[in-house]
């Protein structure tokens, strides 16, 4: 890839990311894995503000999880139900700073976008509200999980004692 270009188009070009995002959300499902997005949280991001912490959330974008997902060039939207109330998520394809398996960690990160200016609009689809802010938890749980379709709110199980934690391994 030309340098100039860079990983987001630049020079011209259609951002690679959207697609980049496909490709690694297909490669998790094909291999039974769960896709997570970590997003970087402006207010030109549609979610649940409770579950943002130091302006970062991390989303579970499997099928299983979310209804209606489109995984679109310039939005990734879809519902997830958060506390047992379904939620519509909006988050701008470059607020995306990266995407992984949850199981093994493998995955791929991405600059993080550049901050809003003072007083500039949202860039949100025009048939969604703004984000409404809210209070913010310490520390970052994985919004999408917390709780399933049937009201349960108990987290996934950890990965098998002993094993170690996953991480997230950047590939050039």
């Amino acid at each position: 890839m030309d340098k100039s270009q860079g990983q987001d188009g630049g020079a011209g070009g259609t951002s690679t990311r959207p697609y980049l995002i496909r490709a690694l959300h297909d490669w998790c499902t094909d291999n039974g894995f769960t896709p997570y997005v970590a997003v970087h949280v402006d207010r030109s991001v549609q979610v649940p503000m409770e579950y943002v912490s130091n302006n970062e959330i991390v989303l579970n974008i499997g099928f299983d999880a979310t209804s209606g997902l489109d995984l679109g060039n310039d939005f990734i939207q879809f519902k997830a139900r958060f506390g047992g109330v379904a939620r519509e998520i909006i988050v701008p394809v470059d607020h995306v700073v990266a995407i992984y398996a949850r199981e093994n960690g493998q995955g791929m990160a991405f600059p993080a976008p550049e901050p809003l200016a003072e007083g500039a609009p949202t860039t949100l689809p025009s048939s969604s509200p703004a984000p409404a802010e809210a209070p913010r938890r310490s520390g970052l749980r994985l919004a999408s999980e917390a709780t399933d379709d049937d009201g349960d709110d108990t987290p996934p199980p950890d990965a098998p004692s002993g094993s170690p934690r996953p991480s997230l391994k950047r590939v050039k």
